[in-house]
Protein backbone atom coordinates (compact mmCIF):
# COMPACT_ATOMS: atom_id res chain seq x y z
CA UNK A 1 0.00 0.00 0.00
CA UNK A 2 1.19 3.43 -1.02
CA UNK A 3 0.77 6.23 1.83
CA UNK A 4 1.86 10.43 1.34
CA UNK A 5 2.76 11.58 4.30
CA UNK A 6 2.05 15.65 4.04
CA UNK A 7 3.54 17.31 7.16
CA UNK A 8 5.54 20.09 7.26
CA UNK A 9 7.74 19.27 10.94
CA UNK A 10 10.49 17.25 9.33
CA UNK A 11 11.43 15.20 12.65
CA UNK A 12 7.24 13.85 12.36
CA UNK A 13 7.54 13.58 8.77
CA UNK A 14 10.54 11.47 9.18
CA UNK A 15 9.39 9.43 12.28
CA UNK A 16 6.09 8.59 10.20
CA UNK A 17 7.42 7.53 7.38
CA UNK A 18 10.01 5.02 9.57
CA UNK A 19 6.93 3.83 11.17
CA UNK A 20 4.57 3.26 8.63
CA UNK A 21 7.60 1.73 6.37
CA UNK A 22 8.29 -1.10 8.92
CA UNK A 23 4.31 -1.90 8.62
CA UNK A 24 5.11 -2.50 5.60
CA UNK A 25 3.93 0.71 3.75
CA UNK A 26 5.34 2.40 0.62
CA UNK A 27 5.64 6.14 2.06
CA UNK A 28 6.23 9.59 0.15
CA UNK A 29 6.67 12.16 2.15
CA UNK A 30 5.42 16.22 0.97
CA UNK A 31 6.57 19.33 3.22
CA UNK A 32 3.85 21.59 2.27
CA UNK A 33 0.43 22.01 0.91
CA UNK A 34 1.54 22.64 -2.91
CA UNK A 35 4.45 19.91 -3.24
CA UNK A 36 1.58 17.19 -1.23
CA UNK A 37 -0.89 18.33 -4.05
CA UNK A 38 1.15 17.88 -6.96
CA UNK A 39 2.31 14.34 -5.96
CA UNK A 40 -1.37 13.66 -5.70
CA UNK A 41 -2.17 14.44 -9.32
CA UNK A 42 1.25 12.77 -10.71
CA UNK A 43 1.23 9.41 -8.59
CA UNK A 44 -1.79 6.93 -7.49
CA UNK A 45 -2.19 6.80 -3.33
CA UNK A 46 -4.30 4.34 -1.51
CA UNK A 47 -4.10 6.73 1.53
CA UNK A 48 -2.97 10.03 2.33
CA UNK A 49 -2.03 11.11 5.87
CA UNK A 50 -2.18 15.26 5.94
CA UNK A 51 -1.28 18.10 8.32
CA UNK A 52 -3.59 20.96 8.53
CA UNK A 53 -1.16 23.88 9.13
CA UNK A 54 1.39 23.66 5.91
CA UNK A 55 3.17 26.07 3.88
CA UNK A 56 1.90 27.29 0.77
CA UNK A 57 -1.10 25.85 0.84
CA UNK A 58 -3.35 24.29 4.02
CA UNK A 59 -4.47 20.99 4.71
CA UNK A 60 -7.88 22.28 4.60
CA UNK A 61 -7.20 23.92 0.45
CA UNK A 62 -5.35 20.58 -0.09
CA UNK A 63 -8.07 17.88 0.66
CA UNK A 64 -10.66 20.38 -0.85
CA UNK A 65 -8.74 20.11 -4.29
CA UNK A 66 -8.42 16.51 -3.98
CA UNK A 67 -12.07 16.28 -4.23
CA UNK A 68 -12.68 18.63 -6.69
CA UNK A 69 -10.16 17.16 -8.76
CA UNK A 70 -12.74 13.78 -7.73
CA UNK A 71 -9.95 11.93 -6.27
CA UNK A 72 -11.29 10.09 -3.47
CA UNK A 73 -8.81 8.69 -1.88
CA UNK A 74 -9.25 8.67 1.71
CA UNK A 75 -7.57 11.04 3.86
CA UNK A 76 -6.37 11.32 7.56
CA UNK A 77 -6.15 14.79 8.89
CA UNK A 78 -3.56 15.69 11.68
CA UNK A 79 -4.00 18.48 13.57
CA UNK A 80 -2.78 20.24 16.72
CA UNK A 81 -6.13 22.24 16.56
CA UNK A 82 -8.15 20.00 18.66
CA UNK A 83 -11.65 22.08 19.00
CA UNK A 84 -14.99 20.95 17.82
CA UNK A 85 -15.41 23.00 14.75
CA UNK A 86 -11.73 22.41 13.56
CA UNK A 87 -12.72 19.03 13.45
CA UNK A 88 -15.71 19.49 11.67
CA UNK A 89 -14.17 22.02 9.21
CA UNK A 90 -12.02 19.28 8.24
CA UNK A 91 -14.84 16.62 7.57
CA UNK A 92 -16.74 19.08 6.46
CA UNK A 93 -13.78 19.91 3.08
CA UNK A 94 -14.03 16.15 2.70
CA UNK A 95 -11.53 14.30 4.77
CA UNK A 96 -12.13 10.95 6.31
CA UNK A 97 -11.34 11.02 9.56
CA UNK A 98 -9.31 13.33 11.98
CA UNK A 99 -6.65 13.08 14.48
CA UNK A 100 -5.31 16.00 17.01
CA UNK A 101 -2.34 15.58 17.90
CA UNK A 102 -0.56 14.85 20.19
CA UNK A 103 -1.58 11.18 18.60
CA UNK A 104 -0.81 7.65 19.51
CA UNK A 105 1.28 5.94 17.15
CA UNK A 106 -0.72 3.10 17.14
CA UNK A 107 -4.16 4.53 16.73
CA UNK A 108 -3.11 6.74 13.51
CA UNK A 109 -1.93 2.61 11.78
CA UNK A 110 -5.14 1.42 13.51
CA UNK A 111 -7.07 4.19 11.90
CA UNK A 112 -5.07 4.11 8.85
CA UNK A 113 -5.99 0.72 7.91
CA UNK A 114 -9.41 1.46 8.76
CA UNK A 115 -9.95 3.69 5.64
CA UNK A 116 -7.92 1.01 3.46
CA UNK A 117 -10.72 -1.12 4.11
CA UNK A 118 -13.06 0.78 3.43
CA UNK A 119 -11.07 1.66 0.11
CA UNK A 120 -11.93 5.09 -2.61
CA UNK A 121 -15.83 4.84 -3.31
CA UNK A 122 -16.58 7.88 -4.77
CA UNK A 123 -17.97 10.45 -1.47
CA UNK A 124 -18.04 13.95 -2.86
CA UNK A 125 -18.52 16.58 -0.47
CA UNK A 126 -21.75 18.05 -2.29
CA UNK A 127 -24.67 16.55 -3.57
CA UNK A 128 -26.19 16.44 -6.86
CA UNK A 129 -28.66 15.27 -9.47
CA UNK A 130 -28.17 17.09 -12.69
CA UNK A 131 -27.26 20.65 -12.45
CA UNK A 132 -28.99 20.57 -8.83
CA UNK A 133 -26.19 21.06 -6.06
CA UNK A 134 -26.93 20.54 -2.40
CA UNK A 135 -23.74 21.55 -0.47
CA UNK A 136 -24.71 20.09 2.93
CA UNK A 137 -21.44 22.18 4.83
CA UNK A 138 -21.76 25.68 3.13
CA UNK A 139 -25.80 25.21 3.41
CA UNK A 140 -25.52 25.70 -0.32
CA UNK A 141 -28.66 24.93 -3.16
CA UNK A 142 -28.07 25.69 -6.74
CA UNK A 143 -29.44 25.10 -9.67
CA UNK A 144 -27.15 25.58 -12.51
CA UNK A 145 -25.37 29.32 -11.89
CA UNK A 146 -28.31 29.96 -10.08
CA UNK A 147 -28.39 30.24 -6.02
CA UNK A 148 -31.63 29.12 -4.54
CA UNK A 149 -32.75 30.24 -0.77
CA UNK A 150 -34.01 27.35 1.03
CA UNK A 151 -35.51 27.49 4.84
CA UNK A 152 -33.77 25.18 7.42
CA UNK A 153 -36.69 22.73 6.93
CA UNK A 154 -36.52 22.65 3.38
CA UNK A 155 -33.00 22.00 3.03
CA UNK A 156 -33.07 19.40 5.55
CA UNK A 157 -35.94 17.79 3.38
CA UNK A 158 -34.29 18.41 -0.27
CA UNK A 159 -31.35 16.77 1.36
CA UNK A 160 -32.77 13.79 2.50
CA UNK A 161 -34.12 13.36 -0.63
CA UNK A 162 -30.48 14.04 -2.93
CA UNK A 163 -29.15 11.36 -0.24
CA UNK A 164 -31.79 8.70 -1.88
CA UNK A 165 -32.08 9.75 -5.08
CA UNK A 166 -34.12 7.96 -7.37
CA UNK A 167 -35.79 5.90 -4.19
CA UNK A 168 -39.28 6.23 -3.32
CA UNK A 169 -39.25 7.89 0.02
CA UNK A 170 -42.69 7.51 2.08
CA UNK A 171 -43.77 10.23 4.24
CA UNK A 172 -43.88 8.31 7.18
CA UNK A 173 -40.00 7.98 6.82
CA UNK A 174 -39.65 11.77 5.78
CA UNK A 175 -41.06 12.31 9.54
CA UNK A 176 -38.80 10.25 10.99
CA UNK A 177 -36.07 11.57 9.21
CA UNK A 178 -36.52 15.33 8.56
CA UNK A 179 -38.99 16.76 11.58
CA UNK A 180 -38.32 13.74 14.16
CA UNK A 181 -39.52 15.42 17.41
CA UNK A 182 -39.66 19.03 16.46
CA UNK A 183 -43.25 18.73 14.68
CA UNK A 184 -46.48 17.80 15.18
CA UNK A 185 -46.09 14.94 12.42
CA UNK A 186 -48.96 15.30 10.69
CA UNK A 187 -48.26 13.68 6.97
CA UNK A 188 -49.84 16.99 5.50
CA UNK A 189 -46.75 18.97 6.36
CA UNK A 190 -45.02 16.74 3.89
CA UNK A 191 -47.28 17.78 1.35
CA UNK A 192 -47.07 21.64 2.32
CA UNK A 193 -42.97 21.64 2.22
CA UNK A 194 -42.80 19.46 -1.35
CA UNK A 195 -45.22 22.30 -2.68
CA UNK A 196 -42.87 24.62 -1.36
CA UNK A 197 -39.53 23.22 -2.72
CA UNK A 198 -41.26 22.29 -5.86
CA UNK A 199 -41.80 26.11 -5.95
CA UNK A 200 -38.35 26.69 -5.97
CA UNK A 201 -36.10 24.03 -7.26
CA UNK A 202 -38.42 22.95 -10.18
CA UNK A 203 -41.34 25.47 -11.01
CA UNK A 204 -38.76 28.63 -11.96
CA UNK A 205 -37.08 26.35 -14.24
CA UNK A 206 -39.11 24.47 -15.64
CA UNK A 207 -37.69 20.83 -14.20
CA UNK A 208 -39.76 17.52 -12.22
CA UNK A 209 -37.17 16.88 -9.82
CA UNK A 210 -39.43 15.63 -7.17
CA UNK A 211 -42.02 13.90 -8.52
CA UNK A 212 -45.08 11.89 -6.27
CA UNK A 213 -45.40 8.01 -6.68
CA UNK A 214 -48.99 7.28 -6.08
CA UNK A 215 -50.05 6.14 -2.93
CA UNK A 216 -45.69 5.28 -2.17
CA UNK A 217 -44.41 8.87 -1.35
CA UNK A 218 -41.62 10.95 -3.21
CA UNK A 219 -39.37 10.18 -5.72
CA UNK A 220 -35.82 12.31 -6.26
CA UNK A 221 -34.96 11.84 -10.00
CA UNK A 222 -31.44 11.27 -10.02
CA UNK A 223 -30.80 13.61 -13.50
CA UNK A 224 -32.22 16.40 -11.50
CA UNK A 225 -35.61 16.30 -13.82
Amino acid sequence: MRVLVVEDEVRLAGALKRGLQAEGFVVDVAHDGQDGLERTRQNEYDAVVLDVMLPRLSGYRVVQALRADRNWVPVLMLSAKDGEYDQADGLDAGADDYLTKPFSYVVLVARLRALLRRGAPERPVALSAGDLVLDPASKRVTRGEVEITLTAREFALLEYLMRHAGEVVSKVELLEHVWDLYDTGEANVVEVYIGYLRRKIDQPFDRRAVTTVRGAGYRLEPDGG
